[in-house]
């Protein structure tokens, strides 16, 4: 998933979608953009690579990572956050990919590469067991600026989000949020005052016996 964060004058603000009320998976709840690897995000090219420490740290704590998980989880981040929101982070600076997989046509079309160098790893969080819907789910975050265009109609009552806000990182734990998404932002608040240092500890939510874990990678 992506959190888009913008700083300024009154503390840091953060983006959320809100979800339709229509759908059968956390209806109306306010959500970071994001989803699922799909083929085609193995294959896009980029403008810059992930940094190394998000690179290491994603392939902790699994046994066989595959090649270059990061780089896969990072794009499909990016990807899935231009269908929900109309958002294309990258860059123009190159001009556009001279081909592009299925999934990626308005990249090409707009002429930007997604640049991974701009994305800072926040956590990673594996939903509890017995839960009908379970997801094994990395966050980044990227600066406002990271945005190279958008495009419009992408977010409506008929859409997966109906509404997009910017709302200060400390209102923003006052909406209709997921338990998860709540803790991901006390993970971000507290990684914006380190800065992200390279060697920041990334923080790995889990369940284990009833009980929530926090660990590192």
């Amino acid at each position: 998933m992506i959190i888009l964060d913008r700083r300024g004058r009154g503390g840091p603000k953060v983006l959320m979608g809100r979800r339709s009320p229509r759908l059968a998976f956390m209806p109306g709840k306010f959500v970071f953009p994001g989803g699922r690897i799909e083929l085609g995000d193995r294959a896009m090219p980029v403008a810059n690579a992930l940094p190394d420490y998000a690179e290491a740290a994603l392939a902790r704590r699994l046994s066989r990572p595959p090649h270059h998980l990061g780089r896969a989880l990072a794009l499909a981040a990016i990807r899935e956050t231009y269908e929900e929101t109309g958002l294309l982070l990258g860059t123009a600076e190159y001009g556009p990919p001279e081909t592009v997989p299925a999934g990626w046509e308005a990249f090409h079309r707009h002429g930007v590469l997604p640049d991974l160098e701009a994305l800072h790893l926040v956590a990673r969080a594996i939903t509890p067991p017995k839960r009908v819907r379970r997801f094994d789910t990395r966050f980044f975050t990227v600066d406002r600026s990271a945005v190279a265009t958008e495009e419009p109609a992408r977010v409506g009552e008929d859409c997966e989000f109906t509404e997009l806000a910017w709302v200060r990182l400390e209102k923003a734990r006052d909406l209709d949020l997921p338990f998860i998404t709540r803790t991901i932002l006390d993970e971000l608040d507290i990684q914006i005052a380190a800065d992200f240092a390279p060697h920041r500890p990334i923080p790995f939510h889990f369940e284990r016996y009833g009980r929530r874990e926090r660990d590192f990678l």
